[in-house]
């Protein structure tokens, strides 16, 4: 690996415990100013000292976080659709590679949709992109979203779109947790990171489903709604950093989760 390409992904997944803790705040490319993230500085600035990276578009880098503060940046690349549409699977590549390097981007990321009419478009844009990473040294995270006509996320169908995206060049991936999540790992030659997903019941259920990935094998978390969504924004993603980086159970994470909002606590 080129220097430049390691260093880059050491923004992201930590050396010393081969682990990270994403923020993910990029759903306003496709989703608008959903809740809790309608203004975007005000929510991501107490979360921002707690994440090894922030996952963000380049509108949202630019006019709501601080340069001199922000951790690593891994820069969402792909849209051009939105959720008023039926068909949510019809991305393409919007941000140059030049930008990403202007943004000092650790990382950039595109989605694929594996089984969806897209399939085709969306994989060539991955390896369209991964063509253009390795020339200036920029890692790639592929995405494996599923579409509105898709909702398999068994351990059958994400270790195939896990592969396909660690194939077409990807140096790390997002995907879901699943049943048998272990052998999504084993199939995969390139680091997993775990995707929150929708707004889960309660902040026990995105701690239990953190500590089960990681004891699977995941490299680590990607939440976005688990954490700016919560109750407690802030003690929700140090928990999260327990159970990711110190090794914490999901029962340790939940006791210090309470204990950071006592008032909370009979509430979940």
């Amino acid at each position: 690996m080129d220097w430049g390409m390691e260093n880059r992904l050491a923004r992201i997944i930590k050396p010393d415990s081969n682990r990270t803790v994403m923020l993910a705040a990029d759903h306003g490319y496709f989703l608008g100013p959903i809740s809790k993230l309608q203004v975007p500085r005000t929510t991501l600035e107490p979360l921002i000292p707690y994440a090894d990276a922030l996952m963000i578009t380049r509108g949202v880098a630019r006019t709501s976080v601080d340069p001199a503060t922000a951790p690593a940046l891994v820069l969402r690349v792909s849209g051009a659709v939105s959720i008023l549409k039926e068909d949510i699977s019809h991305e393409t590549i919007t941000t140059s590679m030049k930008e990403a390097v202007r943004l000092n981007a650790s990382a950039v990321a595109l989605s694929i949709f594996v089984g969806t009419d897209n399939e085709h478009e969306s994989l060539a844009n991955l390896g369209h992109l991964v063509n253009e990473a390795q020339e200036v040294g920029m890692p790639v995270l592929a995405v494996t979203a599923v579409g509105r006509e898709l909702e398999k996320r068994d351990a059958r169908y994400l270790s195939l779109a896990c592969r396909i995206a660690a194939e077409l060049g990807a140096q790390f991936v997002k995907t879901y947790y699943c049943d048998e999540f272990e052998k999504v790992v084993e199939s995969c030659p390139v680091p997993l990171v775990i995707a929150g997903g929708p707004k889960l019941e309660t902040a026990r259920d995105a701690l239990d489903l953190a500590y089960d990935a990681i004891q699977k094998g995941a490299a680590g978390v990607d939440m976005g709604r688990n954490v700016w969504q919560s109750a407690a924004p802030v003690a929700m993603i140090q928990a999260l950093r327990a159970i990711v980086h110190e090794g914490a159970s999901a029962d340790r994470a939940n006791e210090l989760l309470e204990k950071s909002t006592p008032v909370l606590a009979g509430a979940r």
